[in-house]
C-alpha cells in the first residue's frame, strides 16, 4: 500500500497517475475532497481508498502494517498566504504528525519541501543540510517549509528511508484549479489565448534586461519519475533539490508557449506592482549534485520539450494526466 497526501492537487495527482501507469493499483489518496474544482484530479485514477485529510493520523495507526511508504505532498502551497497560524497548522504541525507516525510505525516517507525557503538566495541553491538554519525564506509559506526541514533534521529519530524535496517552479498538467499560484505557463497559455498577446514584468533590476529574469522551471513528469525512483531506492536519506539544475528566462517560457500553440509572437512589458519588487527573485538555480551523486540518471525534459508536450497534449483540450 502507497499513500499519497495532497492527492487531489496538482502534484499529488500526477504522482498517482505516475503510480497507476507503474502498475500500482493499491494506492491510498489523502486530502480535502470536497472541493469540486479538484475532482477531475482524481478521477479515472486507480485507487483502493480515499481517506479525508482531517482523518488521516488516526487511520495510519489503524493501517500501519499495510503501508509502505507516504508520500507526504499535501500542504497549503499559497506563497501569498500570511495567516501564519493556519500556515502553522497544515505545512509544519501536520507534517510533524505525519512524520512522527512514520517514525513510530516504521513507514518510509517522502516529503515535499520547496525553494522558497532559499529567500533571495543569498546562499545559494544548494540542498547541503548546514545551510537550512541561515536561510531567509521571503514569505510565511517558506518560513513554514523551512522550519519543517529543520525541525526534520533536529529530530534524533527518524523514518529508516526519508527524503524531503525542495520542489523549484513545478508546471504541468492537473494545475486548473490552482487559480492565481498555477504557473506562468499556464497563466501565459490563458492569457494568449485569450488576447494574443503576453504582458511579462518590466526588469527593474539593472543587471537583468525585460523578461530575462531566471527561473528553474521543471516538468511535473519529471517530478514524480525523481519521487518515484526513490520510493524504489530508498537509501541515503536527506533533504534534496528537485529542479532541472539549468535557469530559463520568462521570454524563453513565453515564446515557447507562443510557438506551441501557433500563434505569432506577441510580448509587453509592465510595471512589476510596487509591493513585491523588493521581494522579487531575479535568479534561482537548484544545485543537482545530491541527487545525481545517488544514482539518478535520467535527464531532466527541456522547457522547449515539457511546455510543446504541456500544451499540446493538455491545455488544448483541458485533458489531465
Amino acid at each position: 500500500m502507497i499513500v499519497v497526501t495532497g492527492s487531489a492537487g496538482f502534484i499529488g495527482s500526477c504522482m498517482v497517475a505516475k503510480l497507476n501507469l507503474e502498475d500500482f493499483r493499491d494506492v491510498v489518496l489523502v486530502d480535502d475532497f470536497s472541493k469540486p474544482e479538484k475532482t477531475k484530479n482524481y478521477e479515472g485514477k486507480l485507487y483502493s481508498q480515499l481517506v479525508d485529510r482531517k482523518d488521516f493520523i488516526p487511520w495510519i495507526a489503524a493501517n500501519h502494517k499495510f503501508i509502505q511508504i507516504i508520500i507526504h505532498l499535501g500542504a497549503r502551497t499559497d506563497t501569498t498566504e500570511f495567516n501564519v497560524e493556519l500556515l502553522t497548522e497544515l505545512n509544519l504541525d501536520y507534517s510533524k504528525q505525519v512524520f512522527n507516525a512514520c517514525v513510530e510505525y516504521g513507514i518510509s516517507l517522502i516529503y515535499a519541501s520547496s525553494a522558497a525557503t532559499y529567500g533571495m538566495g543569498e546562499h545559494g541553491y544548494n540542498d547541503n543540510h548546514e545551510l537550512s538554519n541561515k536561510l531567509q525564506p521571503l514569505n510565511p509559506y517558506g518560513e513554514s517549509k523551512n522550519d519543517f526541514d529543520k525541525w526534520v533534521l533536529q529530530q534524533p529519530r527518524k523514518p529508516y528511508f526519508w527524503a524531503g524535496l525542495k520542489f523549484f517552479n513545478v508546471y504541468g498538467p492537473n494545475e486548473y484549479h490552482k487559480g492565481r499560484m498555477a504557473s506562468v505557463i499556464f497563466h501565459s497559455f490563458n492569457q494568449i489565448k485569450k488576447t494574443g498577446g503576453m504582458k511579462l514584468f518590466r526588469s527593474h533590476n539593472p543587471e537583468f534586461k525585460d523578461g530575462e529574469q531566471l527561473r528553474d522551471f521543471i516538468y511535473v513528469k519529471d517530478v514524480v519519475d525523481v519521487i518515484f525512483y526513490l520510493m524504489n531506492y530508498r537509501k541515503d536519506s536527506g533533504i534534496y533539490n528537485l529542479g532541472t539544475g539549468k535557469a530559463r528566462s520568462f521570454l524563453d517560457l513565453t515564446r515557447n508557449t507562443f510557438k506551441a500553440m501557433g500563434i505569432p509572437e506577441n510580448i509587453d512589458f509592465v510595471d512589476s506592482p510596487t509591493d513585491i519588487r523588493d521581494k522579487y527573485q531575479y535568479f534561482t538555480e537548484a544545485n543537482m549534485d545530491k541527487l545525481r551523486s545517488i544514482g539518478y540518471t535520467k535527464p531532466f525534459t527541456s522547457l522547449e520539450a515539457g511546455v510543446k508536450d504541456y500544451v499540446s497534449n493538455y491545455l488544448m483540450d483541458g485533458h489531465y494526466m
